[in-house]
């Protein structure tokens, strides 16, 4: 191995290293990323308990996954428009919304395909 391959696992050891102080981030400084958060462990022990189908599993983690992807876009993008101007403008203020239009819309199929999933488990252990 050479000093060319071992800079090149630094430098992929250092994204995985920035990626998670970024996800611990906002965890620790957002507070809708810990509402996902305390979700998806929610989510994930109610997978565990009704032992959903593998099928089940993909689609519960992909929307657990994207959550976790579209909150920590939308608190960068919060971020940037707050670090380029600290006056109200109507611009940032659309960039804001947008962004978390779009965690809002993947919240709702998320709750939707979370209802479609456990709904029958749930009415099978009451009947």
């Amino acid at each position: 191995m050479d000093s060319h391959d071992k800079g090149k696992r630094f430098s992929i050891l250092n994204s995985f290293s920035f990626a998670v102080i970024g996800i611990l981030t906002a965890i620790k400084n957002e507070r809708n990323m810990r509402f996902h958060f305390i979700s998806s462990i929610i989510v994930l022990f109610f997978s565990f308990f009704f032992s959903i189908s593998k099928m089940e599993w993909i689609i519960v983690l992909f929307l657990i996954g994207g959550m976790f992807a579209l909150e920590l876009i939308n608190s960068a993008i919060e971020r940037v428009v707050d670090l380029v101007t600290t006056e109200y403008h109507p611009l940032a203020k659309q960039a804001k919304d947008m962004a978390a239009g779009a965690v809002f819309v993947y919240a709702v199929l998320s709750v939707i395909v979370g209802l479609v999933i456990f709904l029958p488990y749930v009415l099978k252990q009451f009947s």
